[in-house]
């Protein structure tokens, strides 16, 4: 299989400029692919990822925009096209997802809204926005970014809503094939990541790594690689599936 098997191809990640997004906009232009990288405001974030990513090659821009909601969603796609030369975007990796741990019994209606239009409501936009490129070149590829916290019942709605996500995926793999494939990974804390959900659990990350068979947390770069082999030939075949990223720590034990 070559290396470049996305070149040619128009992609879009959304949150794209740091942390995960950012490994993942990288591993798709090391595959070749013309990557339009996703800001909100750290403009100089995004274009030294850019930067970084054209010495691979390609053709790839930093495009600002607000996908939080649906209509910012939609708004970036259309962005995204025009800044890749209006070619329609072919890879959809929607990995925007901002956490809440707030109980749902103290939760304001606003913060439940926020956190679901963003993960859910903001993604179907994008998928809406997506799909009719996608099918006129007869061909497209969508990864949605869960998290460990699907399986989880006291991460409240960012559990809520990254469990829906994984339906969302399912739904999609049967109503867009055979052209467009859709499949969903879900992350276990990640090990660059740690002093964030320190912040809410200080305790998470030491029993993570207890709770994991395989001993340490995931890194960005694994998880960024597993979701750009997702839009290549070795997953023509898989649609639907959800794959979780995580040393095996999502599996029950008793």
């Amino acid at each position: 299989m070559p290396e470049d098997f996305l070149a040619g191809k128009a992609a879009l990640v959304t949150g794209g400029s740091r942390n995960l997004g950012a490994a993942i906009s990288l591993a798709l232009a090391e595959r070749g692919a013309d990557v339009a990288v996703n800001y909100r405001s750290g403009r100089t974030e995004a274009e030294a990822l850019v930067a970084r990513m054209a010495e691979h090659g390609g053709a790839h821009a930093a495009v600002a925009g607000d996908c939080s909601t649906p209509s910012g969603a939609a708004t970036l796609v259309a962005d995204a096209r025009a800044a890749l030369g209006g070619r329609p975007v072919q890879v959809l990796v929607d990995n925007y997802g901002p956490f809440s741990m707030t109980p749902f019994a103290e939760m304001p209606d606003e913060e439940f809204r926020r956190i679901w239009e963003a993960t859910i409501a903001a993604a179907h936009a994008a998928v809406r926005a997506v799909v009719p490129g996608m099918r006129k070149a007869g061909w497209g590829r969508i990864v949605n970014v869960s998290a460990g916290s699907a399986y989880l019942r006291n991460h409240s709605i960012y559990s809520l809503a990254k469990a829906a996500l994984v339906t969302f995926t399912e739904a999609l793999a049967v109503e867009l094939g055979p052209e467009i494939t859709v499949n969903c990974v879900t992350p276990g804390q990640i090990a660059e990541s740690a002093e964030d959900i320190a912040e809410f659990d200080p305790s998470f990350v030491d029993r993570a790594i207890a709770a994991t068979p395989i001993g340490r947390l995931v890194t960005r770069a694994e998880v960024a690689a597993i979701v750009a082999e997702l839009c290549g030939p070795l997953f023509d075949g898989v649609s639907g599936a959800t794959i979780p990223i995580d040393g095996g720590w999502h599996l029950p034990r008793f």
